[in-house]
């Protein structure tokens, strides 16, 4: 499997990756991933720490086979460090790193090499493998990609998890459907989840992640604040997810609801763990809405220019809020785009209020 990233990317990938685990769970399936994602995938340590370079995490034996609840879908993870190699593609560290990994790719004589990202630089990550099966999708996220496949898949369905069991299918002709997937346990990270938030949580705990990836994605944050005003009055929990960057949002909540919204800034193991004990999410297009799905739990989703009908919540109790006015656009514009600010803090606070009192009562 090639799906170096970004985090709910390789989410969205998880459910075709454990349906085909599921049917042959006898096979061996690697992974080549950025290291910074590796925890979606590992819970066992990176020799070379963190954000360092390892070809291949402990090649003599299977991972999955002595600790399955660390590593629980893939036998061994590759790690491509491509955002490093970019910033110095001719350095003599750079060329060593990938003449490594493409040893490694080479030596493990793979029968069937799937890009499940569909970009260039994936497929020719997934080339390296000399596989004489290389297969991606007949209309790759870059269209170039397709030059490198050996075996084109025309994807029919309109979301992208559904797409990447498509993808999945081809490799045996298997009848696959989508499985939960199931993300690696650090204990670590949960013995710092449970000081934090401890199992059963009373009284309920949302998590709300005001970052996105690009302006145009990034609801208000003073909207944002408005909401968790409302549930800390009416009893809840409220946390602020904080990605690297995205302190002064946090900082902003916390700051408008006289501290009672607590920010949390984490390791991505750590906030899986948290995440596991969390009543609700609310967040835009993120990856931490896709974590909470992954996961099972309920979330409320605020959409503007991405399409909830493709990258949306999946599996789980959810409630999308998407003005009529939005229109999909991926192009990363700095302000928020106009349909999303149709949208009000009364609305997100309804949607949340439904999906806790549902849980409130199972």
């Amino acid at each position: 499997m090639v799906r170096l990233g970004a985090m709910g990317d390789i989410l969205h990938a998880l459910p075709a990756v454990t349906a085909l685990r599921h049917m042959h769970p006898g096979w061996i399936i690697d992974w080549v991933v950025e290291p910074r994602w590796q925890a979606l995938l590992s819970a066992k340590p990176n020799p070379e720490g963190a954000g360092g370079f390892n070809p291949r995490i402990e090649p003599a034996a299977s991972p999955r086979a002595s600790a399955p609840e660390a590593q629980p879908l893939v036998d061994q993870l590759h790690l491509a460090p491509t955002r490093q190699w970019r910033s110095a593609p001719l350095s003599r560290k750079t060329i060593h790193e990938i003449s490594s990994l493409r040893h490694a790719l080479k030596a493990a004589s793979y029968d069937t090499v799937l890009d499940l990202q569909g970009a260039i630089r994936s497929a020719v990550l997934a080339r390296m493998a000399g596989s004489q099966r290389l297969i991606g999708d007949h209309n790759p996220r870059e269209r170039a990609a397709r030059l490198f496949y050996s075996e084109r898949v025309s994807t029919q369905s309109a979301h992208v998890i559904d797409q990447a069991v498509e993808l999945a299918r081809a490799v045996a002709g298997d009848d696959l459907h989508p499985l939960p997937p199931c993300l690696p346990i650090d204990p670590a990270a949960e013995a710092w989840a449970d000081a934090i938030l401890p199992r059963p949580s009373s009284p309920p705990a949302v998590l709300i992640n005001p970052g996105a990836g690009w302006g145009a994605k990034r609801w208000p944050v003073e909207r944002y604040t408005a909401v968790a005003r409302e549930l800390i009055r009416s009893g809840v929990r409220v946390m602020v997810n904080t990605g690297p960057g995205e302190e002064p949002l946090a900082q902003a909540m916390a700051a408008g609801t006289d501290g009672a919204a607590t920010p949390v800034a984490c390791s991505l193991a750590q906030l899986i763990a948290l995440t596991r004990r969390i009543s609700l999410v609310i967040a835009g297009d993120t990856g931490p809405l896709h974590l909470a799905c992954a996961l099972g739990r309920p979330v409320v989703g605020i959409y503007g220019p991405t399409d909830p009908s493709r990258n949306g919540p999946y599996g789980v109790p959810f409630r999308v809020l998407r003005s009529s006015e939005s229109r999909r656009d991926h192009t990363r514009h700095a302000a928020p785009e106009a349909g999303l600010l149709t949208i009000q803090p009364d609305a997100v606070l309804h949607a949340a209020n439904e999906l806790l009192a549902a849980e409130a009562s199972q």
